[in-house]
């Protein structure tokens, strides 16, 4: 079963919406990586999904995406696209995963990822 691994939070402003949520919830912001900033909302005892901030890109300038651990990106993908999905951005390779952003049938986008190794 797939299981939801983090969020992600597009801005046209990120470094304010990084201080937003550090001021209100106390998120810890880390330094920028690639233009996204990763946030931690909390420490192994309590079981937090943390996610991160970046800047939105054309195709999904605002709002928040969760992003979906899979074992096979490339089967995720075909199956999600017999059932409706449309490919915002298809498979991208990073360092130790893999990434792809979708968006379901009644327009809610999502992420894609899976690990390396």
């Amino acid at each position: 079963m797939a299981k939801v691994i983090g969020f992600e939070l597009n801005s046209q402003d990120p470094e304010k919406a990084a201080e937003f949520y550090s001021n209100v919830f106390g998120w810890e912001i880390e330094e920028p990586n690639w233009g996204y900033w990763p946030v931690k909302t909390g420490n192994d005892k309590n079981h937090a999904i943390n996610g991160g901030i970046s800047k939105g890109p054309h195709d999904y300038p605002h709002g928040t995406r969760i992003q979906i651990e899979v074992e096979s990106i490339d089967e995720s993908i075909s199956l999600a696209k017999e059932n409706g999905a449309m490919v915002v951005r298809d498979k991208m390779e990073f360092d130790d995963f893999y990434l792809a952003y979708l968006v379901d049938p009644v327009g809610l986008g999502f992420a894609l990822i899976q690990r390396k190794g």
